[in-house]
């Protein structure tokens, strides 16, 4: 949704909500200079049928259709021509598309037929550059600026509606200031601005960095949309802190996750609103929402609860902010064992012992040998759910710490190595049942034939006894 680039971003997206609010309300979203359709949903008008198109809160008629008159109408010229040559409307559908977009076609359009009435709010994006960090890492808002001039002047602002400046370079003033306490200190400590190019850096980023940022330069202006990536560990609770420090009295703001709305407060109304139910459910009873910020809470993290969460003011029908979330499955312990075929009659006499670190059902991993303080070897899985073994060879007598370490971005598992434990002779530890058997067998053999053998000897050796004594008594 906002991944990152250095060119003008298409962004289309359609987000509806059905009886919630007791009307049914559609966002529509469109890069600025693009077109857009609002769709009515129908696909053939019947010889009865009206549909009007209206515009913002003084619902302003621009388009008509009525088949029974056989009336077709489009009226851009009102409200100082703004939807001049820009509107078409469909005759067989009813669906109303606006050309080559601008600010002031952002707002809310009402659609009314024979037997419904939806609202569409259009947002017109006009962000230049969008780009994508993650949270804790550092991002830099780059100025078109290959090297500013002496006359130049440049300030960034940071903010959706009430814009705050953060950062200026005024080189004819020779003045370069970092206003990094405003917003409650939110980027104190955090901004760095190149004197060269003007680009702007936030190191150590968080949500609250997330958000509109424009750069004027000699009144010229370029904008950014900076969204954040955080990551969480399944089981867990998360706020997705919102940007605002206090919401207005007459502030509205909703919270959308993957083009479904979640939550709601409405200021004027005095309404708060958590919409737990939809999605198959998977944000039943984990969804809290403050009132005084408009921050979300989320308990009880599943994987089902991964992806794209926006926060829109529904008062400028913009965004304030994007956040993507992240989950990660806990993680299980690796199991050490020996390699059992280490104990074949070709190895048996061998001075190392074979070891496997093993893990089942993990993604997003890596599994690592280490000595030490030092990675020996490792081996990754990606997206898919597998399992994984990771063999070590070390001597009997080695003295060293060895672990098996099983981590992903957020979390680790650590089993360390009993050497003295696993790692025995064959001949003493590692030998199944079936070769012990036959062991004993053949020791009960041997037995048996030492006997046999002490027996022949000692009647051979009485044999000969008696042999002599008759022999001497015959002489």
């Amino acid at each position: 949704m906002c991944p990152l680039n250095t060119g003008r971003r298409i962004d289309v997206q359609i987000m509806s909500i059905s009886g919630v609010f007791g009307v049914e309300e559609k966002t529509v979203s469109v890069l600025e200079g693009d077109s857009v359709t609002l769709n009515s949903d129908l696909t053939e008008m019947k010889d009865n049928d009206q549909i009007q198109w209206r515009f913002g809160d003084e619902n302003t008629l621009i388009a008509e259709i009525n088949k029974r008159l056989d009336r077709f109408t489009v009226r851009d010229d009102v409200l100082n021509g703004r939807f001049r040559d820009r509107l078409k409307l469909d005759n067989q559908t009813g669906s109303l598309t606006i050309t080559d977009t601008t600010m002031k076609h952002a707002g809310r359009y009402q659609l009314e037929t024979n037997n419904k009435s939806v609202d569409f709010f259009l947002v017109v994006i006009e962000f230049d550059v969008s780009v994508s960090v993650k949270e804790g890492d550092s991002v830099t808002l780059n100025s078109p600026l290959t090297e500013m001039k002496d006359d130049d002047r440049i300030q960034w602002w940071f903010g959706y509606d009430e814009n705050t400046l953060i950062a200026e370079i005024n080189v004819t003033a020779d003045r370069f200031t970092v206003y990094d306490d405003v917003l409650d200190g939110r980027f104190r400590d955090r901004l760095k601005l190149d004197n060269q190019t003007g680009s702007l850096t936030i190191t150590n980023t968080t949500m609250k960095h997330a958000g509109h940022y424009e750069l004027e330069i000699n009144n010229k202006s370029v904008a950014f949309f900076l969204d954040v990536t955080v990551s969480v560990k399944e089981g867990d609770s998360f706020t997705l802190n919102s940007p605002l420090t206090e919401m207005k009295d007459d502030d509205r703001i909703q919270w959308w996750f993957e083009n479904t709305l979640i939550a709601e407060i409405n200021k004027l109304n005095n309404r708060i609103t958590v919409n737990d139910d939809d999605l198959d459910g998977r944000f039943r009873d984990r969804l809290k929402l403050d009132n005084q910020t408009g921050s979300l809470t989320i308990t009880n993290f599943t994987m089902k609860h991964a992806g794209y969460y926006e926060l829109w003011t529904m008062d400028t029908f913009s965004r304030i902010c994007v956040i993507r979330l992240i989950v990660y499955a806990r993680l299980p312990v690796p199991v050490i064992s020996r390699n059992s075929s280490q104990c074949s009659s070709s190895s048996s006499s061998s001075s190392s012992c074979s070891l496997v670190c093993s893990v089942v059902n993990v993604s997003h991993v890596t599994l690592s040998w280490y000595k030490g303080s030092s990675s020996l070897s490792s081996i990754s899985a990606s997206d898919l759910s597998i399992s994984l073994s990771l063999p070590l060879e070390v001597e009997y007598q080695d003295k060293n710490t060895y672990s098996c370490v099983l981590n992903n971005p957020i979390s680790h598992q650590t089993q360390h190595l009993d050497i003295t434990q696993l790692c025995h002779t064959c001949s003493v530890h590692c030998c199944g049942p079936t070769e012990a058997v036959i062991r004993l067998v053949l020791s009960a053999l041997v037995g048996v034939a030492t006997v046999v053998l002490v027996v022949y000897d000692i009647r051979s050796r009485r044999a000969e006894r008696d042999q002599a004594h008759i022999h001497t008594s015959g002489t």
